[in-house]
């Protein structure tokens, strides 16, 4: 099969790339290297240096017998959104209206779009699934949840088939090394115990010691990125043999609190993590663990790299020698 993805040079897409190809299947990576990095992106594959926003080349890229997309090309540091909103609904939100204009101009029809957790917002209960409220709580969400919402309209005027996923955590590198860049100036958790584990960042800072958990640290759900590349396969043999579309969420049912976390690490490193304790953030939650029940049920899809260690080691096995 065919398969062009956005946003394919970047942390996720390479990983979903390099799963897709080792399957068989033939990649077109369609990305702008704003985030990416050309060095993540498989030889195997076909490159083309492009924005969703650049609709004349999208569409000339689109062109050549692509029989599905990935659509994972977005910005999405949540504490950015609420600072340059535009610059979220340009590139977010009209990026994947060019991106759907173009499937349904084709006769594309396969999509399979990547969401986030932060479409739900707070939790009013846990473990979070696919029927919890959706109401984001910072506009790189709210540009999430348009853009399904959008995906969902198409649908139903029969234009499109579609599995979104709404990633928890992505977390952990490829365990045999093959991708190797690492983001940089990270927002997430584990990225930053990472650069403080191998000095690059002299502390990092834990918000809140109060919360209502084992150790009053906050606890999330990681899914470790190969997870989540197999989860992209599984899509793809899905939407070849069924015209069911599917919403469903990728997460652990587990949980890890920052210290936890933050103690394994020193345990891998044989050295202690310098950090201060500093004062919660507006509107973060105590615990955040998701249910992935449909994932299972309708994909055949199971976590098999998302323990702890697994994750750890294999993201520490990739920063140790930056």
């Amino acid at each position: 099969m065919n398969i062009f993805i956005t946003g394919g040079a970047g942390y996720i897409g390479s990983h979903v790339s390099m799963q897709l190809l080792n399957a068989g299947h033939d990649v077109t990576i369609y990305d702008d290297l704003s985030l990416g990095f050309e060095e993540n992106i498989d030889k195997r594959a076909v490159f083309i240096k492009g924005s969703t926003l650049d609709l004349k080349l999208l569409r000339n890229s689109l062109s050549d017998n692509i029989d599905l997309v990935i659509h994972l090309a977005a910005y999405k540091s949540a504490e950015e959104s609420m600072e340059l909103p535009l610059k979220y609904s340009n590139n977010n939100i009209n990026g994947s209206i060019n991106l759907l204009n173009v499937l349904v101009e084709l006769g594309i029809k396969n999509l399979i779009f990547s969401s986030t957790a932060g479409v739900y917002g707070n939790p009013n209960y846990l473990p979070v699934d696919e029927s919890h409220e959706l109401n984001p709580i910072n506009y790189y969400g709210y540009t999430k949840l348009t853009v399904e919402n959008l995906i969902q309209w198409y649908a139903r005027l029969g234009k499109l088939n579609y599995v979104i996923f709404r990633f928890f955590n992505a977390v952990g590198y490829d365990k045999k090394g093959s991708i190797r860049c690492v983001e940089q100036n990270p927002a997430n958790l584990l990225p930053i115990i990472m650069e403080t584990a191998n000095k690059t960042r002299k502390k990092m800072e834990v918000y809140g010691d109060t919360y209502d958990t084992s150790d009053g640290t906050g606890v999330r759900d990681y899914i470790h990125v190969s997870d989540l590349a197999t989860a992209h396969e599984k899509a793809v043999d899905y939407l070849l043999e069924n015209n069911n579309n599917l919403i469903t969420n990728l997460a652990t049912g587990e949980g890890y609190s920052v210290l936890e976390i933050i103690n394994r690490v020193e345990d891998i490193i044989s050295c202690k993590i310098n950090y201060d304790i500093v004062n919660k953030r507006e509107g973060d939650p105590s615990k955040i663990i998701a249910s992935s029940n449909i994932a299972y049920d309708k994909l055949g899809w199971e976590p098999k790299f998302s323990d702890l260690e697994t994750i750890l080691q294999s993201m520490w096995n990739i920063y140790k020698g930056l």
